[in-house]
């Protein structure tokens, strides 16, 4: 079933109490991961992939964006979307790379001519789910979210519009 949904660009950033809520649902969720690492051990580099898209989704969502899928995939092609979110008026297609320190080379150099192709197939996929008249006026933008777990905080290099289609 399809739900027609449509951003309002007059809905206020969030607020403290808002704020407050999504600091407390992040604290949740990487408390329940501390009680799952100890039962289950899984590739570091993937671990730190995984924690740091989450850290990304929380942060968004503090930068007022509202996410409305995450790890979006199509059963037609290879590959996913890290987060898709609505920021205002534009559907934000978002890349998050994520590393354990900052080195020469930033994280958001990982996201190459044939990442950023795959990238614009998925977000015409996802696309199809509106009507084609809506599709035509919907402004898209392509972004890249670099995420450094360095001491135990995320530090983010964001990169509005990193691409075009």
């Amino acid at each position: 079933m399809f739900y027609e949904w449509e951003y309002d660009s007059s809905m206020p950033s969030p607020g403290k109490i808002e704020r407050l809520w999504i600091d407390a649902q992040e604290w949740g969720l990487r408390r329940l991961d501390r009680i799952k690492s100890s039962a289950k051990l899984t590739v570091p580099h993937l671990v730190t992939g995984v924690l740091g898209e989450r850290a990304a989704l929380f942060e968004l969502r503090r930068q007022g964006y509202v996410v409305v899928a995450r790890r979006w995939t199509s059963t037609r092609m290879r590959g996913d979307v890290d987060l898709i979110a609505w920021e205002d008026d534009h559907l934000c297609f978002i890349e998050v790379k994520t590393r354990s320190e900052r080195t020469m080379t930033p994280a958001q150099s990982a996201v190459d001519e044939h990442k950023r192709r795959m990238f614009r197939n998925l977000a015409r996929a996802y696309l199809r789910v509106f009507p084609e008249q809506q599709r035509k006026t919907i402004p898209v933008r392509f972004d890249v979210l670099s995420v450094y777990v360095v001491g135990g905080h995320p530090e983010f290099d964001f990169f509005k519009g990193a691409f075009g289609w």
